[in-house]
């Protein structure tokens, strides 16, 4: 019985060491792509200055387990922006999940158009506000990339949440977190805001 705990106990901390690694991974390569000027979203100025982004600590708190619920017959909708571009998403489904013991809710959407694209056919969309939006973090809330997952059990890493561009440079079409993603509490990980 023993070996059996211990064994569980080693595993998960595996599971969690890399799951830390993989956002700290996330996070380098995102500084090195806003650092590329053939890549970043900053304007000329910001990038001559440019030396990081600021980031909440990496958290395994935030490495969150949701329960996945597929929504059936959704329609695609235009996904409001900042600009008049309305980009066609579709929910896909629901995630549930808890954090210090608070039930939360996040729609989880699929682009119609990146879909068709080779190599996206999995990907998802996850923007999301929270409490330290206009605080820590930037006033308009921030994204996750997922991939569709197996199962009914789905990972979520905070800790891999990004600004839209508009963050960086007011010339970039960004999607405005729908109300419906607004988390009653604070998510203190991923980027944080840019200027003060």
């Amino acid at each position: 019985m023993k070996k059996i705990i211990l064994f569980l106990l080693c595993t998960s901390i595996t599971f969690a060491q890399k799951d830390l690694s993989s956002a700290e991974k996330f996070q380098i390569e995102l500084n090195k792509s806003y650092a590329d000027s053939l890549k970043s979203p900053l304007n000329k100025e910001d990038l001559k200055q440019f030396k990081g982004l600021e980031f909440f600590s990496i958290n395994e708190k935030y490495i969150v387990e949701a329960t996945f619920i597929r929504t059936k017959k959704e329609k695609p909708f235009g996904m409001k922006t900042t600009t008049s571009r309305t980009p066609l998403y579709k929910k896909y489904g629901e995630l549930h999940f808890k954090i210090d013991g608070k039930a939360l809710k996040l729609n989880v959407y699929q682009n119609i158009n990146l879909k068709k694209k080779p190599g996206y056919e999995d990907y998802l969309f996850l923007p999301f506000s929270d409490l330290t939006c206009g605080k820590e973090s930037y006033i308009g809330g921030r994204y996750v990339d997922m991939k569709i997952q197996k199962g009914k059990k789905w990972t979520i890493d905070f800790n891999k949440a990004y600004n839209p561009y508009c963050a960086y440079n007011y010339e970039y079409s960004c999607p405005i977190v729908p109300l419906e993603n607004d988390l009653d509490i604070e998510i203190n990980a991923g980027v944080k805001k840019f200027h003060d």
